[in-house]
């Protein structure tokens, strides 16, 4: 083998054409191992084998330095770093992370895991080379996928004018997650059909030189290329046209499927974990297609990721255009949605949690400032949600319940969600955000609340001395902790669903002044700025002690949701023993 071989790039750069052909095909197999028992990014990396090869042979990293966009193409990076063994061993497989990852290698240079932003990244490690007087290419390397997202045609402006060495690395697969969508994929076809060679070429009229590729998984062209430009004087993009998912058929075949995937049988391609029933994705889409139905001013948007709301293709097209997605332009969905709200339509536009944060400023300045009544859905808004540091989704309550005039509602139940989704997008006074509960919990009761008479809390049991205000996903964690302090005290606890996370009800708040010692707030993200100290400060001049239990306020990374919560006193007999002591 080749690959057992390769400790580093100066191992690669001994190889000849023939036994880097033969690495390639030990990759991929590689890959197939890890990702058939483990899971991750499929599609991208299995494409980028032998461009990975050919940059590492021409390239000397880490002197030259290699930015991927998402790091979801990297996994073959890292096997030609001297990460291979994470790839033919099953345990060593958590040794590394699913991204670039700088405590990992040399070879790395930035952790990234949103998309849109190497070009950026590396014209900075461009621009302090070029200050400091220094020597060495820097490469970028970005998917067509990604050249929908704002920050890298920002990049790419910006690189028009560098006058230096820089390098763009364009993968072109004709693929973003799902499929792609904008006016500028016309262009990249374009020039796909024309070899290169059509007048109306997007790179050079942002003042970059330009070379084509048309096999990206041919390694001498590859080589070719990358030689031709390496130690250029000038700003060049290097248009590589690759194939998703190569040498694995089923991937080859459903690349949408295939961008990333839980671990399945390499035999059959079959998931060792399909998912029996209904989750609020499929909850989501079936709503959101009777709705549709029933009244054409309602659209769904997502960027770039349908299927969080259960958007598979066959749905799309029932939708038809009543269905929208911006590709990876989170922004832009934002600012849509609003635009189409203000004009009488019912946008609704869901979208995880992790990339809700590039959306802030559209959120506050077009949707809150102009009361645009959009109905945002927050998908995995938990600890239960991604864990990669770069992917999760526990920020979300601080960052966007304390923006003036939206209203962010927490259900705890299928019912209270679906009645949520009909009252936001009925009602034309409030822009609202739905933090998707993070299992789905089914009780079977109406939902009868009145959602317009804001911050208003339900107490579900009441009791004495202390109180559980317990938040969304966490509710049913505050219902435990309840039914152990009163086992262990005697006193019944009062528990809370207040619904609301953007404001609080004063009222019944105040009246649990008169027979409660302590309240506890539980929520399913982090403490500093969130739920609980709304509650806090609004008990602050009083006798009454407040705890806030939530997650402490740090990037974690690949964790075990278990531990967290145990290190965060967040489980039942942490809790009911905290509250205990104050009794």
């Amino acid at each position: 083998m080749y690959l057992e071989k390769i400790d580093s790039p100066a191992d690669v750069k001994k190889l000849t054409v023939d036994e880097m052909t033969a690495l390639a095909e030990e990759m991929r197999k590689a890959l197939l191992f890890r990702l058939s028992k483990h899971g991750g990014h499929f599609g991208p990396n299995f494409g980028m084998v032998e461009a990975t090869i050919a940059m590492h042979y021409v390239f000397e990293s880490p002197k030259d330095k290699i930015v991927f966009d998402v790091s979801h193409q990297s996994y073959p990076h890292k096997m030609l770093t001297g990460r291979k063994e994470s790839y033919l061993d099953a345990d060593k497989f958590d040794d590394i992370s699913g991204y670039t990852n700088p405590e990992e290698s040399e070879h790395d240079f930035f952790t990234v895991g949103h998309t849109s932003t190497s070009v950026s990244l590396a014209s900075g490690l461009a621009k302090a080379r070029d200050l400091k007087g220094e020597e060495g290419n820097v490469i970028a390397v970005i998917g067509d996928g990604s050249l929908s997202g704002g920050e890298a045609l920002e990049g790419i402006d910006f690189a028009g004018e560098m006058d230096t060495n820089f390098i763009i690395v364009v993968n072109d697969n004709d693929m973003s997650i799902a499929e792609n969508h904008g006016g500028m994929y016309r262009n990249l076809k374009l020039l796909r059909d024309t070899e290169g060679k059509a007048e109306c070429n997007l790179f050079k009229a942002m003042g970059l030189d330009y070379v084509f590729v048309k096999d990206g998984n041919d390694i001498p062209s590859l080589i070719k290329a990358f030689e031709g430009v390496k130690d250029s004087k000038k700003p060049v993009v290097v248009h590589i046209v690759t194939q998703k998912g190569k040498g694995y058929a089923p991937a080859e075949k459903d690349k949408e499927t295939w961008h990333w995937h839980m671990p399945f049988d390499p035999e059959t391609g079959k998931s060792l974990y399909d998912a029996e029933g209904e989750d609020y994705g499929t909850v989501t889409c079936n709503y959101l297609l009777e709705k549709m139905q029933a009244d054409k001013s309602v659209c769904a948007i997502t960027s770039a990721t349908p299927t969080v709301f259960g958007f598979t293709p066959d749905v799309r097209k029932k939708a038809g255009k009543q269905f929208m997605d911006v590709g990876i332009a989170e922004e832009h969905a934002m600012a849509l949605a609003s635009g189409i709200a203000k004009n009488g339509g019912k946008p609704f536009y869901g979208v995880y949690s992790s990339f809700l944060q590039r959306t802030y400023d559209q959120l506050s300045q077009d949707v809150c400032i102009n009361k645009s009544p959009v109905t945002i859905a927050v998908f995995a808004a938990s600890v239960y949600g991604m864990s990669d540091v770069t992917h999760l989704g526990i920020y979300d309550i601080p960052m966007i319940s304390n923006i003036p005039e939206l209203v962010y509602l927490a259900p705890v139940t299928k019912e209270e969600y679906l009645a949520m989704l009909d009252w936001s997008l009925e009602q034309n006074e409030h822009p609202v955000a739905i933090r998707v509960p993070a299992s789905l919990v089914s009780d079977g009761k109406p939902f009868t609340k009145d959602l317009s008479k804001l911050n208003k809390y339900e107490m579900t049991q009441k009791g004495s001395q202390v109180a559980v205000i317990a938040l969304g996903s966490f509710y049913g964690l505050g219902v435990e902790a309840a039914k152990l302090i009163e086992e262990k005290t005697g006193v019944k606890a009062t528990v809370i669903n207040p619904y609301y996370i953007t404001g609080i009800d004063k009222e019944m708040l105040e009246s649990l002044k008169a027979d409660h010692k302590t309240i506890i707030t539980l929520e399913d993200g982090v403490l500093e700025g969130g739920f609980g100290e709304k509650i806090a400060r609004f008990y602050g001049d009083s006798d009454v002690k407040t705890l806030c239990f939530g997650l402490e306020k740090k990037f974690y990374d690949r964790y075990d949701p278990a531990e967290v919560l145990k290190e965060n006193h967040l489980t039942p007999e942490q809790i009911a023993e905290d509250v205990i002591k104050t009794l």
